[in-house]
């Protein structure tokens, strides 16, 4: 079946955080982002003179008055219990990135780690990861096998990077056979939950019968 589009929400279970539309797209009523985010502040634990400043990475938040999951079903329940969830939020390609990183922040504020969070790209590379990746790829690489963090990587990537609990994909342009290509490699690193943000025609019609 296609992936319907629903109220916009990120339920997992009994311990889901609920998801919430991105600013930039288009949406009955969108809620803000959970605070402020900066275009690239520091990376916390990387001193040092040599490297400039790197884009925004994630830490751990309070989460104390983070949202507690809702009863609702996902949009597209997992049809069989050893199958991630699948959970659908409606962006455009220049809103996809923006509404990843909100599904990320709800994420944390309900309480999963960073290094339990994937955030895998189709187009345009996360600043982090461009950032990252200019230092080179084995210290890049280095940072997904200490699986501390969020780590936000391209598409191509996915054969490389390891199965974590909730992976998220920005369907953020790129080429339709790349985003093809993604949707389901992501389905199988997603241990419980897996974040499509983008176009539902755009990613229905990718996906044929669906994931």
């Amino acid at each position: 079946m296609p992936l319907i589009p629903e109220e916009p929400q990120i339920h997992e279970s009994a311990q889901g955080p609920r998801a919430t539309p991105a600013s930039s797209r288009t949406a009955p009523t969108p809620r803000p982002v959970p605070g402020p985010r900066p275009a690239a502040p520091s990376r916390p634990g990387r001193p040092g003179p040599v490297r400039p400043t790197p884009p925004a990475q994630r830490m751990p938040r309070e989460t104390a008055g983070a949202p507690t999951p809702g009863p609702n079903a996902p949009a597209t329940p997992s049809t069989s219990t050893s199958q991630p969830q699948i959970q659908l939020i409606p962006a455009s390609a220049e809103g996809a990135l923006d509404a990843a990183e909100e599904a990320v922040d709800l994420l944390l504020d309900s309480g999963r780690k960073p290094g339990e969070v994937l955030v895998i790209t189709t187009g345009d590379a996360h600043p982090w990861a461009a950032h990252e990746l200019s230092f080179g790829e084995e210290s890049y690489w280095a940072q997904h096998d200490a699986g501390d963090d969020v780590f936000y990587a391209d598409a191509s990537a996915l054969n490389r990077a390891a199965a974590r609990p909730v992976v998220v994909v920005a369907v953020n342009g790129g080429a339709d056979e790349t985003a093809a290509t993604a949707l389901p490699l992501a389905l199988g690193r997603a241990g419980a939950l897996l974040i499509v943000c983008g176009d539902p025609q755009r990613i229905n019609a990718l996906l044929g019968a669906g994931v």
